[in-house]
């Protein structure tokens, strides 16, 4: 199995590498072949190795491969951890990467950076890869690493654009604050116990029970830094500014960050370090409230944006809270669960978004566009089940995890878990209002298209819906059939541990027999009736667009303002920290390089030189009598001191 391992990792490396080196010469057409046929073939190995550890239920693949160095007993080493979260994980990762691939023929044709681009999104699919196979912290932190990198060189790929150096930089910055908290992590790890092997650090967790640090249990501390990393990559509050600004890289790579990578990568990280976060309800705290925080606030951003990519973008961020609330309450699995129906919707309503965008010619405001139903039907019918399971409509794929989630929620024992458990019920009409407003409005009523646009519209190229169509299967039904394993058998129990006193998870198990006595249950509940109500008022608000904008605007002025400005996010950022370290540098170099480098340490330096050398100019005037005067002032001072000590 291990040339299989290293065959699903690598096969996307050779391509990129190809790509990059060669597609000029080599052309688009067989540059995009070549990178799909080994992005193809490890897809189809993930499948075969997810089919494996289905049939060998409990086996676990761990073995170093390579051993990068030793410095002491410290042996850094490439190795692969293969149970049953990695091989779903490189399912998704894999199966997501596979269809942005072959849509991007579709999107990116004619453009310069054709082939470059597909080299981009190769090895980046690469580094998730690296990421998630990994055994020890140091590969973790390479995959981690890597996967910003080349996110920085996919949001500012169309580089002529100024809002896109500025939103690479800032993606770019703020994740370096969160690697820096999670590098932090991993060191405290290594330096307790030695090791940056996953297995032999968590053979040691018991020992580092009762140690402290900062005023709490060393195993507190260490997961709060490693979460501070998750929060970056997988942008919660307030590490979240980063990832709608991402929506300037061309479409396709929206879907590859936002669905099945980058931003999912934060969720696998602390589902790994499970048996470190089970030992710390202080750390299981922070992590629910601050994904409660960002299900719910994030999510009343998607209402009041118009940008078609930018509304999917706070929806990710609202169920990427989603994802983290369920960690906090010990469901795992079912952050997991909802991290893979997740990947498949909302890679769909990514790409379904740019099918739009490149039929009106790159135009993104939804409030120009209207009737594109008949116009475009297979795009409509594909967001329709993307959006159906986005709000969690009963029986499509979003529906089961996001469900599970709230109920978890519901039977966690940890404070604020009332507060969590308000904000994931409340984000369901929340989530169920922007997804339908926005799908109203670009599909239903009349078209607010220009007339050259709206005689040229038509359905998208084959390479743009085939992933739509192919996306819109798993999107539905998904959530169904692997909620069973996922919920009933245990599946992920050989990859996850959950401690004896977080009952969330058994309570649930206890709760529900099949998915069909979810449905039914669903149906009584708050959620079920909160989605429904969305809808309803989403449909309202279209109906009567103008009367009911003008109302909105006119009674809740503040509020609007409040959202529209992003919570202030974004310009205290630039206030404190841009306008702040730019004020501070300019101190600095007034007193530092100004007054004391140059005036002081350089200049002074030479102006000292020039007064002595002047000096000594004076001494030096080549008359006999005068050294003949200094050299008996000198006897004189001689023999005074000589007298003085006698």
């Amino acid at each position: 199995m291990k040339n299989v391992y290293l065959t699903i990792v690598f096969a996307p490396l050779l391509g990129a590498i190809i790509a990059g080196f060669f597609g000029k010469k080599l052309g688009n057409k067989i540059t995009h072949n070549i990178t799909i046929l080994f992005v193809l073939i490890s897809t189809l190995m993930s499948f075969y190795v997810f089919n494996h550890h289905v049939l060998n239920q409990g086996e676990v693949f761990n073995q170093n491969i390579y051993t990068w160095m030793q410095i002491g007993n410290l042996d850094i080493s490439v190795g692969f951890l293969v149970d049953n979260l990695t091989s779903i994980m490189l399912v998704v990762v894999s199966f997501v990467s596979l269809m942005v691939h072959i849509y991007t023929i579709g999107y990116m044709h004619g453009d310069e950076g054709y082939t470059r681009f597909f080299s981009y999104i190769s090895l980046f699919t690469f580094a998730m890869f690296m990421l998630v196979i990994s055994n020890n912290f140091m590969q973790l932190f390479f995959g981690w690493e890597a996967v910003g990198l080349v996110s920085y060189l996919l949001i500012g790929f169309w580089h002529h654009k100024e809002s896109a150096v500025q939103a690479n930089l800032k993606a770019f910055l703020v994740n370096r604050v969160g690697d820096f908290g999670f590098l932090l992590g991993i060191a405290l790890i290594l330096s307790f116990s030695g090791s940056l092997d996953y297995a032999q650090v968590f053979s040691q967790l018991d020992g580092m029970i009762n140690q402290q640090l900062w005023g709490l249990d060393l195993i507190s501390v260490a997961c709060l830094l490693l979460f501070v990393g998750a929060m970056g990559k997988s942008a919660q509050v307030p590490l979240h500014v980063w990832l709608p600004g991402s929506m300037e890289g061309p479409t396709p790579i929206s879907a590859l960050i936002h669905a099945a990578t980058m931003v999912t990568a934060g969720i696998f990280m602390v589902s790994r370090m499970s048996p470190m976060f089970e030992l710390s309800d202080v750390a299981l705290t922070v992590v629910m409230i601050v994904g409660a925080i960002t299900a719910l606030f994030m999510g009343l951003l998607g209402i009041v944006q118009n940008d078609i990519k930018k509304i999917v973008a706070y929806s990710t961020l609202s169920q990427l809270g989603y994802m983290t609330v369920a960690l906090g309450v010990s469901a795992y699995s079912i952050a997991i669960f909802h991290l893979v129906t997740h990947a498949f919707f909302k890679a769909l309503l990514f790409l379904a978004a740019g099918s739009i965008i490149v039929a009106l010619h790159h135009n993104q405001d939804i409030r120009k566009m209207g009737g594109l139903r008949k116009k475009m039907p297979i795009t409509y019918w594909t967001s329709l089940i993307a959006t159906l399971a986005l709000v969690g409509f009963p029986g499509f794929s979003g529906f089961y995890s996001k469900d599970m989630i709230i109920e978890a929620v519901h039977f966690s024992q940890l404070p604020y878990a009332n507060f969590a458990y308000f904000a994931v019920v409340l984000g369901v009409f929340i989530t169920a209002f922007y997804s339908f407003r926005m799908l109203f409005i670009v599909f239903h009523g009349e078209s607010r298209l220009d007339s050259d646009t709206q005689k040229h519209v038509r359905e998208s190229p084959l390479s743009i819906t085939f992933p739509l169509v192919v996306l819109a299967i798993p999107s539905f039904i998904i959530g169904f059939l692997i909620i069973e394993p996922i919920l009933f058998t245990g599946w992920l129990d050989n990859a996850i541990s959950v401690n004896k006193d977080h009952v969330a998870m058994a309570e649930l198990k206890n709760l529900f027999d099949s998915p069909i006595s979810m449905i039914v249950h669903s149906l009584q509940t708050p959620p079920f009736w909160f989605m429904l109500g969305g809808v309803i008022v989403a449909w309202m608000l279209c109906l009567y667009r103008v009367k009911w904008a003008n109302f909105l605007q006119r009674k809740f002025k503040a509020i609007h303002y409040m959202l529209d400005s992003l919570y202030g996010f974004d310009r205290f950022n630039q206030i404190v920290f841009v306008d702040g370290i730019k004020k501070i540098s300019n101190i600095l170099w007034k007193v530092s390089d100004m007054s004391l480098i140059d005036k002081i340490i350089v200049n002074g330096a030479a102006r000292l030189t020039g007064l002595t050398g002047s000096i000594m100019r004076n001494i030096q005037t080549g008359y006999i009598y005068h050294y003949a005067f200094f050299m008996i002032c000198s006897l004189l001072i001689i023999l005074a001191w000589v007298v003085i000590k006698i």
